[in-house]
């Protein structure tokens, strides 16, 4: 058992001796440059400023014929020319434990709801490695999020990486709330990146709910964060999410949003001088994306199955976020503007969405299932128009009147209330009416209840 003196011995035996110290000789926007100290990229280093809020926390960012280049997690008010810079020896850690449980956590893994300090030993780095492909073990399992336009018809298999693409105001917010009260994940890390202050209350008390708090953790990092703060808050909340993996448990991940993660990174490129590639974005944002995305998955203990929000300008799903994105994850979901005006929610499009796993994790009459009612919906689609002007006649196309019949069975199986929950079982049960099939039990058990 620790004692007192075990933990002032820890703790004398983690001082540093010698301190790298340099100063600052220029701030301009939110790159911080100092003549020293000696450090590395990615060292988290300490400013002190005197005239301001004593530390503030910083991080080097690039190094130029012997400049250290910083930014900030934090204000950087109170800066001046000859401040002192401490150079810490470490990388950004993270304290890990299962305390981290209902608790909301800032940029750098500190508590940020008041409910006092999380005290562990154990600290996971805040930037890692993906698992080595070899180590990953196969999706063959399903995964529920109570969502029966997910679970139905783009199953999700533990371990899987998804995107959610959308336009402002279409329903990504309140999706991810709905699959963090309803999934049997084990646990939930939620990663709140760039959100509007205002909102992040709103996700915990209405979107999550009590339920669903008392089994996730939150990382907040809002708009009006530095630009690095913005990026390492999507990092910490990936090391937290590995920690509960290697615990052996199926973790859940919920990231809003992609984009601001990127436009940090372009930001933080722009001022450090990487030239703009494509629509303004630097090549970093492009290097970084996939070494954050990668980090999810299976490994040889647990998994981290993702949905990543991202956010797509003016509906635009061929800007460089969105096209990268799509091409590194295991899927897309897409929200539509024009069912969200309809009121039909969760406003997911079946036919643009998709999950590459699905096929692998149902069994083949859930697939054919699945098929049949797709090509009713886009027999539907195709033939719209014609239905709404009363130019189409019943008895043209078979295809075409058999869409008409089930139009109504499938839009009540695709809407669903914000707090209705489904179970797998019952998803597929009501799919399996739908297309007048039997799903023999053995499929319907190929997911953990």
């Amino acid at each position: 058992m620790e004692t007192l003196l075990d933990k002032y011995i820890e703790t004398a035996e983690e001082v540093e001796t010698i301190k790298y110290v340099g100063h600052v000789i220029k701030v301009q926007g939110i790159l911080i440059e100092s003549l020293g100290p000696s450090a590395v990229i990615g060292e988290v280093c300490r400013i002190e400023v005197p005239r301001g809020k004593g530390v503030i926390q910083a991080e080097v960012v690039g190094l130029s014929n012997g400049i250290v280049q910083l930014m900030a997690y934090e204000d950087i008010e109170g800066i001046e020319i000859g401040n002192r810079v401490v150079a810490s020896g470490a990388a950004l850690g993270v304290a890990v434990s299962n305390k981290l449980l209902g608790r909301v956590l800032d940029a750098m893994g500190r508590p940020s709801d008041g409910k006092g300090e999380i005290d562990s030993p154990l600290q996971y780095p805040a930037i890692a490695s993906p698992p080595p492909p070899l180590s990953r073990r196969r999706i063959k399992e399903r995964i529920a999020t109570g969502v029966r336009a997910i679970d139905g018809m783009l199953a999700a298999g533990r371990g899987q990486r998804l995107g959610i693409f959308a336009g402002s105001g279409v329903g990504k917010s309140t999706l991810l709330g709905m699959i963090a009260r309803n999934t049997n994940a084990d646990v939930n890390v939620v990663a709140l990146i760039g959100e509007r202050g205002r909102e992040v209350n709103d996700f915990i008390e209405n979107d999550l709910g009590p339920e669903g708090l008392a089994r996730s953790v939150i990382i907040v990092t809002p708009s009006n964060s530095p630009p690095l703060a913005r990026l390492r808050g999507a990092y910490t909340a990936t090391a937290v999410a590995e920690y509960f993996r290697d615990q052996g448990l199926d973790v859940m991940l919920l990231f809003d949003s992609v984009t601001r993660f990127a436009r940090a990174q372009r930001e933080i490129g722009l001022a450090i001088g990487e030239p703009p590639a494509t629509r303004g974005y630097t090549p970093s944002m492009f290097d970084s994306m996939p070494k954050l995305l990668e980090r999810s998955g299976t490994s040889d203990r647990g998994s981290i199955t993702g949905f990543y929000t991202i956010l797509v300008d003016g509906d635009d799903m061929d800007e460089p976020v969105a096209d990268t994105v799509r091409g590194i994850l295991d899927g897309h979901i897409i929200l539509s503007r024009d069912l969200a005006q309809r009121y039909h929610y969760p406003a997911i499009d079946v036919l643009t969405s998709i999950s590459r796993l699905a096929p692998a994790v149902s069994g083949p009459v859930t697939n054919k299932a699945v098929g049949y009612i797709r090509r009713l919906m886009a027999d539907y689609a195709a033939a719209e128009d014609l239905i709404n002007v009363g130019a189409y006649r019943t008895g043209s196309n078979p295809a075409i009147d058999q869409a008409i019949a089930k139009r109504e069975a499938i839009e009540n199986f695709l809407v669903q209330n914000v707090d209705e929950k489904s179970t797998m079982s019952e998803t597929l049960k009501t799919l399996a009416a739908i297309a007048d099939m039997q799903i023999p039990d053995e499929e319907l058990s190929r997911y953990r209840a």
